[in-house]
């Protein structure tokens, strides 16, 4: 009987791969992105596997959490809640960016949630013969569509840790519109997203231009990552109305992108600004954002995932998904979910073309015309590759990197970068 196999081990794995210098508006990323992998064994020698944070803050979390979920069924759901909820508080010792969420430690209990509820999905869906999304009300599509997410950067880090990536360096247009042009040939992406809150807004706008240039017919997004002021949005705002898909984040709180709402065409949009459901209540009462992106790793997990769509539809609200630094079980953790949503409404955001290396077995997950197809295997449909986990865990063994800090790392170049927001 299914309901009698009980999980009795749990096995969390820090792991590190290689990440490129890529700029923001906290400064650049570390030469390693830091990720954990958990594993949930059950008394049948079943494991489910999730990919969250693996910074030394969430890894503490997780090992005080591994108890909670010992004894339960893989159906468990509400009573691994009810116990995370309980148990997990706010912690000390975590670099908190505005910029990421999933970075705060007020959302411990949503991040520890999602990271078993993602591994006892897949495990459910190991025991019933079923693909989580089928778990998860089952697919209104068979594709996910996701968006080239480019960054202005270096051509390679400072100190030189490694090989420089093929990519080179982006930082003028014509380099923007190339890296555009290489992602799109490499993944088929349909549609374009900057990281802006780098450069001088006119660099960025100019950078925004050339992408619309080369590419006509594409969807065009830019995120200043909250570090324009309201003035300067305000001022951005007729020229990005003509060349944008929506306006995501570019200046801080509720308050000036309510007042930013009062000067543009273009929908706004947040990860930011609204990341709790009390944000939400108070970003509906004031009509300013008509885009939200989720992430699930943060949020508290895929049911959650839902939940937030049905309420984007209730509210008239698009809806597409957040990410950062992730690898594979996280892309197939957001494709399942996004499988799920009638009203994924924009396509989804990924970093995943700039990770060159992987944890799960077959290596790469496959896009087609910028989609992944959603597996017709049980669970999650990956496995994980012990020999490369071990490879990826002695990285981090040895990288010396422990939790994400871009502006400490930002200052390695420019030893008076301010790191103040909004800059701009």
């Amino acid at each position: 009987m299914t309901r009698d196999i009980r999980i009795t081990d749990v096995r969390i794995t820090p792991i590190a791969f290689r990440d490129g210098p890529l700029l923001n508006a906290a400064g650049i990323h570390e030469p390693w992105a830091l990720r954990a992998i958990v594993e949930l064994e059950t008394s049948d020698g079943r494991v489910g596997i999730s990919e969250t944070y693996g910074d030394e803050p969430m890894l503490r979390v997780l090992a005080q959490a591994k108890e909670l979920v010992l004894g339960l069924s893989p159906f468990d759901l509400n009573r691994m809640e009810e116990r995370v909820r309980a148990a997990i508080r706010p912690g000390p010792g975590a670099v908190e960016f505005e910029l990421a969420p999933g970075s705060h430690t007020a959302k411990n209990a949503a991040k520890v949630t999602s990271t078993f509820e993602v591994a006892m999905l897949d495990l459910q869906g190991q025991l019933l013969g079923a693909p989580v999304v089928d778990l998860l009300g089952g697919a209104v599509r068979d594709t996910v569509p996701y968006s080239a997410y480019l960054f202005f950067k270096y051509a390679e880090h400072i100190g030189r840790p490694y090989a420089a990536d093929a990519w080179g360096e982006g930082i003028s247009p014509a380099q923007i519109v190339a890296q555009a042009q290489r992602m799109i040939d490499a993944y088929g992406f349909q549609s374009i997203k900057l990281k802006g809150g780098v450069f001088e807004p006119a660099h960025e706008i100019a950078c925004m231009r050339a992408l619309r240039a080369a590419f006509p017919g594409l969807p065009l997004r830019l995120d200043p990552n909250a570090n324009w002021s309201l003035e300067t949005s305000i001022r951005a705002a007729p020229e990005l109305d003509e060349l944008l898909e929506y306006y995501e984040d570019p200046t801080p709180g509720l308050k000036g992108m309510a007042e930013l709402a009062r000067h543009t065409r273009l929908p706004l949009a947040t990860n930011m600004v609204i990341t709790t459901l009390d944000d939400f209540r108070k970003g509906a009462d004031t009509g300013a954002v008509k885009v939200l992106l989720s992430d699930h790793h943060y949020w508290g997990g895929l049911r959650v995932t839902q939940t937030l769509a049905r309420m984007c539809a209730l509210w008239d609200l698009g809806m597409s998904m957040h990410s950062n630094s992730h690898l594979g079980i996280s892309l197939m953790a957001m494709t399942h979910v996004a499988a799920s949503i009638p009203n994924l409404t924009y396509a989804c955001d990924t970093h995943y073309p700039w990770q060159e290396e992987e944890v799960i077995l077959g290596g790469r997950v496959a896009f087609e015309n910028g989609a992944v197809r959603l597996p017709g295997t049980p669970g999650l449909g990956v496995e994980l590759d012990r020999g490369k986990l071990a490879e990826l865990h002695a990285q981090y063994l040895a990288c010396g990197v422990r939790n994400r800090d871009d502006l400490a790392q930002m200052r390695k170049y420019d030893a008076g970068f301010p790191g103040r927001t909004p800059r701009f």
